[in-house]
């Protein structure tokens, strides 16, 4: 049994069948761990749709009541890129109130992980790249509205830039934002974060997490956040060689290394980091 608790519901699969956004992956990771023995049925609790006013804390009424009479223009679904559905809804809401149940389990026990969320380029009044509702910032504003916490750190490391996190919180002083991701990448809009580390195509793994680490750590030390998120893939290697123009000539060689050739954060920097931060996980696998 695991000294915390991953969160998951099987209605988080929108069922979209061969899509770039495989959305079966979240139900794969369970069976996955369940498989291996990394973890038993009694580590994963089932979450509840955040409700509609944890919602409205980070998203405005009008994109809220479009997302659920299913009001969308052409041009927001296609912002989406995911095709709208009663589904999309379903999982989305259930998201956010997997990452609200996560950061409550991270305040009891140190640590939570949701299976799904990281939606980070949703914006408050509209979604962007799969992303319809920003749950960590749902989450986020969750904690904070039950006086559960003060300070939040957001630590993105999705080769695409936060720009919906970036955006939500930029004039908030309570919540911190990290973002490194691949320059040459998605969205070509890149909102500023509190901090972004623009990474060069090709960077290997002691550029990544030289420049990460200590700026994670700096971060810890002086912003002083009573709870962490990181927001991360596990395709991040595929994402590198697909994506970008170098790894398009002579060959798949790396341009960038992340979560998926290593565990991130290093075990041993964790371990010591976990002690003095709670620390909360959603993990968005493209």
């Amino acid at each position: 049994m695991l000294p915390f608790k991953l969160v998951y519901h099987e209605r988080y699969d929108l069922n979209l069948g061969p899509h770039v956004f495989p959305s079966q992956k979240f139900r794969l990771i369970y069976e996955m761990l369940l498989r291996k023995g990394i973890a038993a049925p009694q580590d994963f609790l089932r979450p509840n749709p955040a409700s509609d006013e944890d919602i409205l804390r980070v998203h405005t009424a009008d994109w809220v009541h479009k997302l659920k009479t299913g009001a969308l223009t052409a041009s927001e679904v296609m912002k989406l890129e995911v095709p709208y559905s009663k589904e999309l809804v379903e999982a989305v809401w259930l998201a956010a109130g997997g990452t609200i149940l996560a950061g409550q389990c991270a305040l009891r026990d140190g640590f939570g992980a949701n299976l799904s969320g990281g939606f980070h380029h949703a914006y408050p009044g509209h979604g962007e790249g799969f992303c319809a509702i920003h749950d960590v910032a749902v989450g986020i504003r969750k904690l904070q509205a039950d006086g559960a916490v003060k300070k939040a750190l957001v630590v993105d490391t999705d080769v695409h830039h936060g720009n919906g996190t970036a955006v939500i919180f930029r004039n908030d002083s309570s919540v911190f934002t990290i973002s490194i991701h691949q320059e040459n990448n998605y969205p070509a809009d890149k909102p500023p974060s509190s901090i972004d580390l623009n990474m060069a195509d090709r960077a290997d793994d002691d550029e990544y997490l030289g420049v990460l680490i200590p700026m994670v750590q700096k971060a810890l030390d002086e912003f002083q956040p009573e709870i962490w998120y990181l927001k991360k893939r596990a395709a991040e290697e595929f994402q590198w060689r697909r994506h970008s123009p170098a790894a398009t000539r002579g060959g798949l060689r790396t341009p960038f290394k992340s979560t998926s050739t290593q565990l991130w954060p290093p075990r041993k920097w964790l371990a010591n980091t976990l002690k003095a931060h709670r620390y909360v996980s959603c993990t968005r696998q493209t």
